[in-house]
Formats: structure tokens, C-alpha cells, sequence
């Protein structure tokens, strides 16, 4: 029997983009035989100004039925996958500060030793995709945590042309995910459960 593992998705979309592109990564697991749990991060802005925002209400209610993260789904999880637009370059508040409710469990040795990746859209191509994602990956250092990023590891990835994750130009959330993007989001996904399965399996058979 295969190693078993589990996948934590965990993200933050305002208008709509990375919420979706975050189904697709979850699927994607779930298919490459992963258990996965699909996470949104509270919201921090107040409700008038999402509701100001047509397409920002929109998602907000379409992904009402999505849970929201908590610490268990780190302890659970085998991998994490986060998902994030770009803020000035640089991950959302709201996810930032999921992360930075973490620091018990870091102190506690419980993030290391986990698969990280994540994914990543802006309104513009030069939106800050790539600093965005090794942003994100600074924190995976300090967990002690282990970093599986798509590469160029196949064909498509020539296509996306984003060897840190997944990424797309979403404009103000009018811009819909392309199949370009799922391929990427595919390939993501299934290099991260193969290579948690392998790792996974590898310590297990250390111990």
C-alpha cells in the first residue's frame, strides 16, 4: 500500500482567483491520491468595504461553505500548500497573520520536517509574483520545513514560466484562471504529494 498523506490547502482570495486556483491544487492532490483539507484564512477587512466591492462579495459568498484555518490543520497535515495574491510584492495580511498565530507551534518543533509550497496571482504581469513566493518561502526556512517548488520539471511549466509555484494574472479578478494555470496547478500538486509520499515514507522506514 502507498504511504498515506495529508494535504492542507490553505489560502487567502479577495475577489475570487486564488480561491479558485486553490480548488483546483486540492483536487489535483485529492486525485494523485492525497487526503486534503481545503482552508480560507479569516478576513480582516471590514465588511462594508468587501461589500463595496462587487466581485469581493461575490467570492465571499460563494466560498462561505469553505472552513476556516486553524492551527489543527497544521499538525495534520503532511504538506501545506499556501495560496496568496501579491501585496506589494509580498504575501496578504490575512494570511500573514494566520502565520503568525504559528509561533507556538514552531517553538515546539511541530512545523519542521513538513513539505511546503505555494501559489500565488496579481492583477498585473509584473505584479511581484516571484517576490511574493520567495517571500512565503522565507517563513518555510525558519519552520524547518521543507521546500518542493514545480521547478522546470516538465513540459508546461515552459508554458506558465514560474518555477516558484503556481501563478497567474488574474487583473481585478476579471480575468479568469486559464487552463495554463490548472496544468501548472496540476503539476504542483502532484510533485508535492510525491514527494511527501517519498519523504514521508523514507523517515518512517528510519525510525
Amino acid at each position: 500500500m502507498p504511504t498515506s498523506v495529508n494535504v492542507a490547502v490553505i489560502y487567502y482570495s479577495s475577489t475570487g482567483t486564488i480561491a479558485r486556483m486553490a480548488k483546483a491544487i486540492a483536487d489535483d492532490a485529492e486525485r494523485a491520491g492525497a487526503a486534503v483539507r481545503l482552508r480560507k484564512t479569516a478576513e480582516l477587512a471590514p465588511r462594508a468595504v468587501i461589500d463595496a466591492t462587487p466581485a469581493w462579495a461575490a467570492n465571499a459568498e460563494a466560498t462561505s461553505h469553505v472552513p476556516e484555518v486553524s492551527p489543527d490543520d497544521m499538525i495534520w497535515a503532511d504538506a501545506v500548500i499556501f495560496g496568496s495574491p501579491t501585496r506589494y510584492g509580498n504575501i496578504s495580511s490575512q494570511l500573514k497573520q494566520f502565520i503568525d498565530t504559528l509561533g507556538g507551534l514552531w517553538q515546539q518543533g511541530a512545523l519542521a520536517d513538513k513539505v511546503y509550497s505555494g501559489f500565488t496571482a496579481s492583477a498585473t504581469t509584473h505584479g511581484g509574483q516571484e517576490s511574493t513566493l520567495l517571500a512565503l518561502y522565507n517563513t518555510i526556512h525558519h519552520f524547518g520545513g521543507i521546500l518542493v517548488a514545480p521547478g522546470y520539471t516538465h513540459e508546461s511549466k515552459f508554458v506558465d514560466g514560474n518555477p516558484y509555484g503556481t501563478s497567474h494574472v488574474g487583473g481585478m479578478g476579471d480575468i479568469p484562471v486559464d487552463e495554463k494555470t490548472l496544468q501548472a496547478a496540476k503539476v504542483q500538486a502532484e510533485r508535492v504529494v510525491k514527494f511527501t509520499r517519498a519523504i514521508k515514507a523514507g523517515l518512517a522506514a528510519e525510525s
